[in-house]
């Protein structure tokens, strides 16, 4: 495999939940070369629900890039993104059957596509995943209605 070519994406994602407010952040790279970065930030979520909504964003970018043939989802929790493929957990329904659809569509344009999951522990010093790692424990959520902070 070549990271070198121009139909395998990269994609690295990442969450952190501080003071009830998830952020998720994914890194998406082409000839390792940074093409797409996305980050979403939300309240009253859970730390799986976080993981899978990242997965589930970066696929659909993915998937509508043109001519990419093989992608590569990089997480720090591979048990939650197993979690995509199994609909018969009720609270991650959603996420399954959008990701579900997604990857069909990806899938019927050419039967050599393919996805593949790897894990990356948070404590890898790998540059890609530290970077990704490092935008979600700094970065800063400014509230936009401030009399609901209180």
């Amino acid at each position: 495999m070549s990271l070198l070519n121009y139909s395998y994406t990269l994609v690295i994602s990442d969450t952190s939940i501080k003071n009830n407010i998830a952020i998720f952040i994914a890194h998406t790279h082409i000839c390792s070369k940074p093409i797409i970065k996305i980050i979403y930030h939300t309240v009253n979520i859970t730390s799986t629900e976080a993981k899978l909504f990242a997965i589930r964003c970066s696929i659909n970018q993915t998937i509508n890039l043109p001519q990419i043939s093989k992608i590569i989802v990089i997480t720090d929790s591979i048990h939650t993104a197993k979690r995509i493929f199994d609909s018969s957990i009720y609270p991650f329904q959603t996420h399954s059957a959008s990701i579900s659809k997604e990857l069909r569509k990806f899938f019927l344009t050419n039967n050599d596509n393919s996805i593949t999951f790897w894990e990356c522990p948070s404590w890898c010093n790998w540059s890609l995943f530290k970077s990704v790692n490092r935008d979600t424990k700094q970065f800063q959520q400014t509230p936009l209605f401030y009399y609901k902070l209180f």
